[in-house]
């Protein structure tokens, strides 16, 4: 039994690692492509290539979020954590799916804990709320502080163009962008790839670590976690990027610049202090930093509203099926 839920474990974080890429990594090339600093094609390139190198490096560098993932969870014993860890993935395939049907950017990550979490219940295992606290610093701080980041840095952008020929001053953030753009992406790399590193650790050792040491994540197993979220990403997400970056709020090249630095900025911040957040989220709320920065009615308030509400459903929905999946689980294993 334990061999066959650690087959399907495997199996199932790759098909939420490939989701990932396909669905979440298209944030961070959302602004190149519509303000046309990139090509489509190419903007996927760089985002590809950027998620792989993201991946590969912090795991090795900086582990921390990966350890967070992985001590959210405790069990006791491997077949509880494996039945709760493919129950949680399952209902993250049906919840991202469905999302991007409908073209909403939700947030996987936060899916997989919420997931992960109502698994853990469902089969006796414990949520140590210790971990879950810096998933919330990162829903409530860090996210608000990438909207006011960018913002800021959108006002100062705007007054150092101010008097500056608006074709040329265009064309050389078009140019700083696609840098932007790519440290976007590797963050993105950093933040995501170490979370499914994390739940993967779940499926080989079990979760019953409890320790403070930080351990590292294997270079494999960080080389196959990259290599899948390029392909994921490489598969595209073009109603991703219509609604975020066409619905939701449209961005100049130096609005675009502002939004991707504080992106990438706060992502990095968020690694080095292990805290796991949503790409998704810190993106899409530092574009709106950037675009009420040039005046409040760029911003179409009532996307985000729409955007807001389903992130705010995304815990208890994935809550609810992680825990009747693995219910389901455990009648059939």
């Amino acid at each position: 039994m334990g061999d066959t839920l650690v087959t399907v474990a495997a199996v199932l974080v790759m098909g939420v690692v490939f989701v990932n890429g396909w669905t979440d990594a298209p944030n961070a090339i959302a602004t190149c492509v519509t303000t046309r600093a990139m090509s489509w094609r190419a903007a996927l390139g760089m985002a590809a290539g950027m998620n792989l190198l993201g991946t590969v490096t912090t795991s090795l560098l900086i582990p921390q979020v990966a350890v967070t993932v992985y001590r959210s969870v405790g069990f006791d014993t491997v077949v509880e954590a494996r039945t709760a860890l493919c129950a949680a993935l399952l209902a993250v395939v049906v919840w991202a799916v469905a999302a991007w049907w409908c073209g909403i950017p939700t947030s996987e990550s936060h899916a997989l804990l919420a997931g992960l979490s109502g698994a853990a219940w469902a089969v006796g295992g414990t949520v140590r709320f210790a971990e879950w606290g810096r998933v919330l610093c990162g829903l409530f701080v860090f996210t608000p502080l990438a909207a006011v980041g960018a913002f800021c840095l959108a006002r100062w952008v705007f007054h150092l163009c101010r008097g500056c020929d608006r074709t040329a001053t265009h064309r050389r953030f078009r140019r700083a962008q696609c840098a932007a753009g790519a440290a976007t992406a590797f963050m993105h790399g950093a933040q995501d790839g170490q979370k499914f590193q994390g739940v993967f650790l779940l499926a080989l050792i079990g979760g019953q670590e409890s320790g403070t040491s930080v351990f590292s994540p294997p270079l494999w197993l960080a080389a196959v976690v990259a290599l899948v979220m390029a392909v994921g990403t490489a598969a595209g997400g073009r109603r991703i990027i219509q609604t975020v970056g066409q619905e939701m709020v449209v961005l100049t090249p130096p609005a675009g610049v502002a939004a991707e630095a504080a992106t990438a900025g706060c992502l990095l911040l968020c690694s080095l202090l292990g805290v796991p957040v949503s790409t998704t989220n810190i993106k899409t709320a530092a574009m709106m930093g950037a675009g009420a920065a040039r005046r409040m009615s760029a911003v179409n308030w009532g996307v985000v509203r729409e955007l807001v509400l389903a992130w705010a459903f995304t815990f208890p929905a994935c809550g609810i099926l992680g825990f009747f999946t693995a219910q389901l689980f455990l009648l059939v294993f």
